[in-house]
């Protein structure tokens, strides 16, 4: 996969398997490629050129990417943003049922008996009828996760979930990640923390400057001694 902004290669001959059950965290400067290759991976963004394969979905990148194709990938790919991007004028439940009534033209009935489940799950089965401008941001982004649930996607993508949140905030959607990663959910995480990639890793990708640097166990990672540039940064982000 090759992707170029303005005449500047982002992403240089990414060549990736993304494993089932697996929770996979991508690290790296300011700048390196982590969320460009996220928002590739769901079409967001479209390399100029490469191969994106889910299942039996195999698209050529180097033509144009159809509106099906496009749809056919987004829907087993659910993308959960920093920003939130809840519905305002819908109550949470609502915004957490939009997707698989709209799209996946679900029964309405079963599709709000699971939203509830996975409102539940997410610690927030008391805020249903709440608007979004009634929860805290950390309430938010559990929204949003739920949401991506909903839609029942073989990978859940995750743009630096918490970045937009304080401390303790942090830490309540955090837990959650932490929990969906223990159940065996597959996801691919960009974040800036370390102690939680530390802890919810089954693998870290490293990246700078539109290239794969590191690709392996997490515990390799932290442990690597031989390669500087990844202990210059682990030493860096230990200050933020």
């Amino acid at each position: 996969m090759h992707k170029f902004f303005d005449g500047h290669e982002a992403l240089k001959n990414i060549n990736l398997t993304f494993n089932k059950g697996e929770t996979t965290v991508i690290l790296g400067p300011s700048g390196s490629g982590k969320s460009t290759l996220l928002r590739c991976i769901n079409l967001l963004e479209t390399p100029e050129r490469g191969t994106l394969s889910i299942d039996d979905i195999h698209l050529d990148l180097s033509g144009s990417v159809s509106k099906k194709e496009r749809l056919a990938i987004r829907q087993n790919t659910a993308m959960v943003f920093q920003s939130f991007n809840l519905f305002p004028h819908m109550k949470v439940l609502e915004n957490v049922i939009e997707g698989p009534v709209t799209v996946l033209k679900k029964e309405r009935i079963a599709v709000i008996e699971k939203g509830k489940m996975l409102l539940a799950k997410v610690g927030l089965s008391h805020k249903t009828e709440s608007y979004p401008s009634q929860l805290s941001g950390g309430q938010q982004q559990r929204v949003a996760i739920a949401r991506a649930l909903a839609m029942e996607p073989k990978f859940l993508l995750f743009d630096e979930p918490t970045s937009a949140l304080d401390p303790e905030l942090e830490g309540e959607v955090l837990k959650v990640l932490k929990d969906l990663s223990e159940e065996g959910k597959s996801m691919i995480i960009v974040t800036h923390n370390l102690n939680f990639a530390k802890e919810v890793a089954d693998r870290i990708l490293f990246l700078e400057n539109g290239e794969i640097l590191f690709d392996g166990e997490t515990k390799k990672f932290f442990d690597n001694k031989e390669n500087d540039r990844i202990q210059s940064f682990i030493q860096s982000m230990q200050f933020i």
